[in-house]
């Protein structure tokens, strides 16, 4: 399964995380274009927003997983496949969520050496 597939069937919870991610990727680059202590103080709850919807986005899809594995009537090779393309989907959002978190935190670091 390529990545491309494996984002169109992801859901709707699982979209909206990953969209939730860039909030402080894109409030980062508007602290490295103009970096300012109000700029900052925003960017940290937003991150933990990222944060929180990022570990709801894997918990959701642990969910769908272990459901999927308690309504299959035998553990069979498909349905070993389809466990574990549930648990990478899951795991994406975090890849996601913590990919943009890293990048906006180094931005911020470059930001900050704007200011000193």
């Amino acid at each position: 399964m390529d990545i491309l597939e494996m984002v169109r069937q992801m859901g709707v919870f699982a979209l909206m995380t990953m969209v939730m991610a860039l909030a402080p990727l894109i409030m980062a680059v508007v602290y490295v274009l103009s970096p300012t202590e109000r700029n900052l103080a925003l960017l940290r709850p937003i991150s933990l927003a990222a944060i929180f919807s990022t570990l709801a986005g894997l918990a959701s899809g642990m969910m769908a997983v272990l459901r999927y594995i308690a309504r299959a009537p035998v553990l069979d090779g498909p349905t070993w496949h389809a466990i574990a393309a549930g648990g990478a989907e899951s795991l994406a959002t975090v890849f996601v969520g913590f990919g943009c978190l890293t990048v906006a935190w180094l931005l911020v670091a470059l930001g900050m050496r704007r200011t000193a």
